[in-house]
């Protein structure tokens, strides 16, 4: 099966290549044709060295300004000719053999527009950090379905993986909003196929640190996880009422957690 693989970049070159390497390394399974794409903003922080040291490694490196990680994802979709397709932030990574199952799980579900699994949340050394939220998220994992996701956002970016018919009807990232492109383009992503869970270890881990876009603008992403929910279930629906009170109680819960974090900081 073939796989192309985005990296949106800019200014990570701390996890840069750890990125990279887990990607390369899903080639060592059979039956994985990789297409790997790295689209760059015009880093300046060592991004560019990087990417030259694997530059014959990668099908196609695009270094040029974009106006966000959705509109550098999207150019990446638009050269993407996988029969599945991903992306995974500069500061993620997959864990081993990740496609291989993949590949395997959405060839015995055709009806499937996508594909999801475990994904922890680590820090900058990779240590797993906040379980509790990740756990919380894995318990809406039996009661998958769009009704669900409506709900409440419990899937995790780095770990999805859509079909390429299913992202040729859904369209492309909506480049307007700040935080939660991927929530609303997945909530698109639902209309033409269902998703399978691939049980498990986990497929990939995303990285949490204060430069990440969840890191400094939860707030906003909540917010706009709300507005795209409401859009896509309606305004009086049960689905956007019960994310009206999620979204605050999640809010919350990180504002919370911000705070804390803080207080440690101007303690030491």
């Amino acid at each position: 099966m073939r796989f192309s693989i985005i990296t949106p970049s800019y200014n990570t070159a701390p996890y840069l290549e750890q990125t990279i390497l887990s990607v390369l390394a899903q080639q060592e399974a059979q039956d994985i044709s990789l297409e790997y794409i790295v689209v760059d903003g015009g880093s300046t922080d060592g991004s560019l060295e990087i990417l030259q040291r694997y530059a014959q490694d990668i099908t196609h490196t695009v270094i040029e300004p974009d106006t966000g990680p959705a509109n550098a994802i999207n150019k990446g979709l638009r050269l993407a000719t996988g029969e599945v397709i991903a992306w995974l932030n500069a500061d993620d990574i997959y864990y081993p053999r990740t496609l291989e199952r993949v590949g395997r799980a959405l060839e015995c579900r055709p009806d499937a527009a996508f594909c999801f699994g475990d994904c922890p949340i680590i820090d900058e050394q990779g240590q797993e950090i906040r379980s509790g939220i990740t756990r919380f998220k894995e318990a809406f994992y039996p009661f998958s379905s769009r009704f669900t996701y409506q709900c409440i956002n419990y899937l995790s970016q780095p770990a999805l993986f859509f079909r390429r018919q299913a992202v040729e009807q859904a369209g492309l990232l909506p480049e307007d909003m700040v935080a939660a492109w991927d929530y609303e383009f997945i909530l698109r992503l639902w209309h033409y196929g269902d998703a399978v869970q691939l049980a498990g270890p986990p497929l990939s881990a995303f990285r949490w640190h204060e430069g990440s876009i969840s890191g400094q603008n939860f707030q906003v992403q909540f917010e706009e996880e709300y507005l795209a929910a409401k859009a896509d279930a309606g305004s009086l629906s049960p689905q956007t009422l019960l994310h009206f009170g999620v979204r605050w109680g999640i809010v919350g819960a990180y504002s919370a957690m911000a705070g804390l974090r803080r207080r440690i900081g101007q303690a030491e």
